[in-house]
């Protein structure tokens, strides 16, 4: 079989760029392949739900303009399709004084992006939108909203069928090849050709990549675990929508924070340790080969001996409940131990490169044969359809 564009995984941002090359060109021929069952088993499945405004991406960065581009083409797709997100508004909370001139930067970066509304409140207002928080200065964010992104994945991935478009499950990419110009990629389940191959595989992103294109080995994904406790039902009354706190501008995490979820609930965190396998949703979880790559990595020892500090901190909210509710307490003051059920976990696909650089901004590298997307995540999943008419974009400049 031979197909135009083969993307390669099928999590929101595959599916979107697939969707995107579709609307635009609806006669090529394209593939997703997905080595899972089902779609969005991953990334996509596993997080937060929130609809990110923009509030805390560089100006000028593709975080930022994709984001901000991404949020309005997603609440659109979202009413034509009559998937159900709302816009609830957020606050983020400074709880110690040394942290105001950060959260006056993030206003400021906020406004430059263009949050019209996003504004400083009074502690009298911030007990009107979050009556149980507790801070020393505060603003609200009235952009920020929430979406199973779940339901939209798949709607995509529907629209992609409708269009014409092909999807295989269980096929997992084992080798890239190129004979006279055309990329032979063979899978766990059979063999095709594609003249375009577009590397959407999120946690598995440089591997698919090195598979095609030798010179993207200066980027290694170290796969974060992001574990959640829920408010127990009856504890729920205490977050009204999404209480964020002032994050640590040199950390690419955004810290432990409370999530009002589309399909019920409350969660609490994400803390951010270290998984011991690429789809290591459980502490138990462990891949040596996959550890081995992480720890022996220059770029993650150099991670490694600049945030230890934090590092271990997160590491001890992990195996301690109780460290985790008092990092949840800066926040809100009254929750207790007891008002936590485990929740459930994700993993970030962070790319790192050889110089310790964690990648702050999203990453697409073209080669001859294929686009690698190779960094893509938080807010990936807002900015899924601006990712995808991005790379769209791109792949179709080759088909004119």
């Amino acid at each position: 079989m031979t197909y135009d564009i083969a993307i390669i995984g099928g999590g929101i941002v595959g599916l979107a760029t697939g969707l995107k090359i579709l609307n635009q060109k609806p006669d090529l021929k394209i593939v997703i392949l997905e080595k899972e069952n089902q779609l969005a088993k991953h990334q996509t499945g596993n997080n937060s739900g929130v609809i990110h405004s923009g509030l805390y991406y560089k100006p000028g960065s593709l975080k930022a303009s994709n984001c901000i581009k991404g949020y309005q083409e997603l609440i659109q797709f979202c009413e034509g399709e009559k998937i159900p997100f709302e816009i609830t508004g957020k606050v983020v909370v400074a709880t110690r004084q040394e942290q105001k001139p950060l959260l006056d930067t993030l206003l400021k970066r906020g406004l430059e992006n263009g949050l019209e509304g996003t504004r400083k409140i009074s502690l009298e207002e911030l007990n009107e939108y979050e009556p149980h928080c507790a801070g020393v200065a505060a603003i609200h964010v009235p952009q920020t909203g929430i979406v199973d992104y779940h339901q939209v994945a798949l709607a995509y991935g529907r629209k992609i069928l409708q269009a014409g478009g092909a999807i295989l499950l269980n096929h997992k990419v084992l080798s890239i090849s190129h004979k006279k110009g055309i990329n032979q990629i063979e899978t766990s389940n059979k063999s095709m050709e594609a003249k375009l191959v577009i590397n959407c595989a999120g946690l598995y992103s440089d591997k698919v990549a090195k598979m095609n294109d030798e010179s993207s080995t200066g980027v290694k994904i170290i796969p974060f675990r992001g574990e959640y406790f829920k408010l127990k039902k009856e504890k729920e009354y205490l977050v009204k929508n999404l209480i964020y706190p002032v994050p640590d501008p040199n950390f690419p995490f955004l810290g432990v924070h409370f999530t009002r979820m589309m399909k019920g609930g409350v969660e609490a965190g994400p803390n951010a340790v270290l998984a011991f396998r690429r789809e290591g949703y459980k502490k138990s979880q462990i891949n040596l080969g996959e550890l081995a790559e992480t720890l022996t990595w220059p770029g993650f020892q150099k991670v490694a001996a600049k945030y230890w500090k934090t590092g271990f901190g997160e590491l001890y909210r992990s195996f301690s409940k109780a460290a985790f509710t008092k990092a949840l307490q800066e926040l809100i003051p009254e929750i207790q131990e007891s008002d936590l059920v485990e929740g459930g976990a994700g993993v970030r696909a962070q790319a790192c490169d050889r110089t310790g650089g964690l990648l702050d901004d999203f990453a697409i590298k073209e080669s001859e044969f294929a686009i690698n997307v190779l960094n893509a995540p938080s807010p990936a999943a807002t900015s899924s359809l601006s990712i995808g008419g991005t790379v769209a974009k791109m792949a179709l400049t080759r088909f004119k």
